[in-house]
């Protein structure tokens, strides 16, 4: 008999031998990504700068967001079993929501960051000292906290009826909606406003923070003091490209009814790739960091 107090996701029925490898790898190739990244900035001298420390909150960020979603799809996969209690779907639903709207707003401080840098690099110890990164990484934080309490206590209020079904392999705020048997106008509503305020408005700060620093970047008259000043945003610049995109592709993409792979990839795409594409990018394209992981290699 069908159990009405949890909600059922979406199976990994196909190769779910394959499927757990692939979860578990990509899960331990993250945190040894992302702390490593962490751990080298923690212990190289010449990486303690506002720069590194945003990206040290972000690896942390990273670890935590693919947390809330890869064990989960792990123990689906592994055993079958694709209930998930009510408690537990609204704790993943908030942790996934707060991982996601905090890293937004703290990728729109690195911008900041980076415009401070190389439009303002006289004042630029001055400004972005330790206690006001601090407060930044704070904000970011509690913004997407609150964020999260928001969008969460919005959807526990709705009513769920029938089997439950979320067409995806985790809860999220529209997949639930979908599930919904009740009125979610106003869910739908606060979305759209969420989405202004949260998404808009950082990406907004991107934008314009990338736009003065082009400005400022093709104002320099060498080609190498060019090169040299946008190799220091670069990895930034793709970093957030990608998570725009991943963004988009997943809560624009699939719809209801459409096909299992479609939901499957987006899903995959939005709670995996950037975690594990964030560090590796930042290792390819940063000198600096590159410079410390060998030395802290051949250290050993």
């Amino acid at each position: 008999m069908e159990d009405f107090t949890d909600f059922i996701l979406l199976g990994f029925s196909e190769r779910p031998i394959i499927c757990s490898f692939l979860i578990t790898m990509t899960y331990i190739m993250v945190l040894i990504a992302n702390l490593s990244v962490f751990s080298i900035i923690q212990i190289d001298n010449h990486l303690q700068t506002p720069m590194y420390f945003f990206l040290c909150c972000l690896s942390i960020l990273d670890v935590c967001y693919s947390t809330v979603t890869l064990p989960a799809m792990l123990i689906n996969a592994a055993t079958g079993n694709r209930k998930i209690t009510f408690s537990w779907c609204f704790i993943q639903l908030y942790f996934f929501i707060c991982a996601g709207g905090t890293e937004c707003l703290l990728l729109a401080a690195m911008a900041y960051d980076r415009y401070i840098a190389i439009c303002n690099p006289l004042r630029y110890i001055l400004i972005m000292n330790k206690r006001f990164c601090s407060y930044i990484v704070a904000g970011c934080f509690l913004i997407g906290l609150i964020n999260a309490m928001c969008n969460t206590f919005m959807t526990l209020n709705l009513t769920f009826c029938g089997p439950r079904h979320i067409n995806n392999f985790l809860c999220d705020v529209l997949p639930m909606l979908e599930a919904a048997c009740s009125d979610i106008y106003s869910n739908q509503t606060f979305i759209q406003v969420d989405t202004v305020v949260l998404a808009v408005t950082t990406f907004l700060v991107v934008m314009i923070s990338y736009v003065h620093i082009i400005s400022t970047i093709l104002k320099i008259h060498s080609s190498e003091g060019r090169q040299k000043v946008f190799s220091t945003c670069s990895s930034h610049l793709i970093v957030i490209t990608f998570f725009y995109i991943t963004g988009i592709f997943s809560y624009n993409g699939p719809k209801s009814g459409e096909s299992f792979t479609v939901v499957r990839v987006s899903s995959i795409i939005n709670s995996v790739l950037p975690p594990l594409v964030n560090p590796v990018i930042y290792c390819l394209r940063n000198k600096e960091v590159k410079r410390a992981f060998k030395k802290a290699i051949t250290s050993f």
